[in-house]
């Protein structure tokens, strides 16, 4: 696996993504809700946020990926979420699990186990704090933030992967992700990320958007954060501050065009 050979399907996957436009399945957080459907709209994919334990198994029916974000946890919408990648699992829907402040507090590191033992998932994008805390691997988290991370992102994002049986995505100023075999940096980015709440929870969306034009996870993983990294990179330089880097972010998001992300996309191959 060479870099220029990942950064090409790069492009080739974005391209896919505005030419098929898949469904992107999520049932996510209050507070992001309004983001993620925006830059899965602004990528090229088609988003739907449906909740209700009621119809979610025939929504994912109809989708490309599932995208899971417990940020704010009730029971029912933890049922609903089983359900509904159960259901995928049963189709062969690739499902995305973000882990939105796992570690805070027991009732939230229960339920992202429980996703993660009782489903069939695909990618899992989470900050050094969350997979840590997940993991077993060390980590600290306060609410959905990390405030301390793991030594070795790389060695616990392959560990982890082996161990779930699913590529891993550790985010942070290096985005690591690992299918336990392969490991790669992505180094774009833009530290105005960490002004902005949701920019992880938007950039698992954009990692559903290419899962479900993607059939190697860690591609599609590794994709995805290449095109926001670079997106967040452009609008940076464009902003004055927080709010305009906002809808900077967006329009730079449905301005990147394949070519623009295969010479732009930042990767090192680790392993």
């Amino acid at each position: 696996m060479q870099a220029e050979e990942l950064k090409t399907r790069f492009g080739a996957d974005l391209a896919l993504i505005r030419e098929r436009r898949p469904l992107v399945h999520q049932i996510t957080n209050y507070v992001v809700m309004n983001d993620t459907a925006n830059v899965t709209l602004h990528v090229g994919a088609s988003p739907v946020m449906a909740h209700a334990k009621e119809e979610v198994a025939d929504m994912v029916a109809l989708a490309g990926a599932l995208f899971l974000n417990p940020g704010t946890l009730e029971p029912d919408w933890v049922e609903a979420r089983l359900i509904a990648g159960r259901r995928a699992g049963e189709l062969g829907v690739p499902v995305v699990l973000d882990p939105v402040g796992a570690g805070a507090t027991p009732y939230r590191t229960e339920s992202n186990l429980r996703f993660i033992t009782e489903l069939d998932l695909t990618i899992i994008r989470g900050n050094s704090g969350e997979i840590g805390a997940l993991s077993g691997a060390g980590g600290e988290v306060v609410g959905v933030d990390s405030v301390a991370g793991v030594d070795d992102p790389a060695a616990v994002a392959a560990g982890a992967a082996r161990t779930w049986g699913c590529t891993v995505a550790i985010t942070g100023e290096r985005d690591i992700v690992s299918d336990g075999e392969r490991t790669v940096a992505v180094d774009n980015g833009h530290h105005w990320l960490t002004t902005l709440t949701g920019t992880g929870c938007s950039s698992t969306a954009v990692t559903g958007a290419f899962a479900a034009v993607e059939e190697d996870p860690l591609t599609a993983a590794a994709a995805a954060l290449a095109c926001f990294g670079l997106a967040a990179d452009r609008a940076a330089g464009e902003a004055a501050g927080p709010a305009s880097f906002k809808t900077r972010l967006y329009d730079a998001l449905y301005n990147l065009t394949p070519e623009e992300l295969s010479t732009g996309a930042k990767i090192v191959v680790l392993d």
